[in-house]
């Protein structure tokens, strides 16, 4: 059974950072790719940032370098670090989990950790 727990969510000032956590159980971790996305109010899940089991990362187009991903494939656990937040940062963060089987990607979400970013 496929676990993804996520942690480091809360409350910080605009200009601030952030570091998210999830740690990954029942799935072989290193070969499948990783990923975080988020939604906030009256607006569709978005990618934030996808780490391939190689190591290669994509951003959405509004992370401007202020982001990185990365993961610890010992530990099971992928990281988002976030800084110079801004209000409009805010928004329930999910950790995806994507199990690749031939041409298919099996979608695992976690359950969400809000990141609220005052102005």
């Amino acid at each position: 059974q496929v676990q993804l727990v996520e942690s480091g969510g809360g409350l910080v000032q605009a200009g601030g950072s952030l570091r998210l956590s999830c740690a990954a159980s029942g799935i072989i971790f290193s070969t499948n790719p990783m990923a975080w996305y988020r939604q906030a109010p009256g607006k569709q899940r978005e990618l934030v940032a996808r780490i391939t089991g190689g190591g290669s990362t994509k951003y959405g187009d509004f992370v401007k370098g202020r982001f990185t991903i990365s993961r610890d494939d010992a530990k099971k656990t992928v990281y988002l670090q976030m800084n110079s937040l801004k209000a409009e940062d805010t928004a329930v963060y999910y950790c995806y989990a994507g199990i690749i089987s031939g041409s298919l990607e099996w979608q695992y979400w976690g359950q969400g950790t809000q990141v609220t970013v005052s102005s």
